[in-house]
């Protein structure tokens, strides 16, 4: 049996404090206040505010609010092309 190692380069924790970092950067740069994109999205005030400052969020929330900031195409191509990992994903993907 082949055991392969993934070696992660950041905790979850920490991407999804990433990507939260970057629509709450977003949001600013489009000059849209946490109240106003709770009201166009339809995620709660509270729910936005948890999501900026602890990255979390339920997956439908995230498309909401990305789709308001004009950002749902990032997310629609999201693991659309994914790298092998090994030799033999390669060689299985070609059957």
């Amino acid at each position: 049996m082949n055991t392969t190692f993934y070696f992660l380069k950041k905790t979850p924790v920490e991407i999804q404090m990433q990507i939260a970092g970057r629509i709450r950067a977003v949001r600013r740069k489009r000059k849209i206040s946490q109240k106003k994109l709770s009201q166009l999205s339809g995620v709660s005030l509270g729910s936005l505010k948890r999501f900026e400052q602890k990255g979390e969020i339920s997956f439908l929330s995230l498309i909401k609010i990305a789709t308001v900031l004009g950002l749902d195409n990032e997310l629609e191509h999201l693991f659309e092309d994914v790298p092998p990992l090994s030799i033999e994903e390669v060689i299985r993907g070609q059957d």
